[in-house]
């Protein structure tokens, strides 16, 4: 599976899914992404996210 911000694949048994309200489901291989992803900004601003 690949993180929901970065693209950056997840070993199993590693990362954090988060479940939102609407059912859609998030992966997140590192606390960096999933808090850059809750201020809303945009990872292809980013050089070390991969597009």
């Amino acid at each position: 599976m690949k993180c929901s911000f970065c693209s950056k694949s997840i070993d199993p048994g590693t990362g954090k899914m988060v479940v939102q309200s609407n059912g859609k489901i998030l992966h997140f291989c590192s606390g960096k992404c999933e808090k850059n992803r809750g201020m809303g900004r945009d990872p292809r601003k980013f050089k070390w996210a991969q597009n």
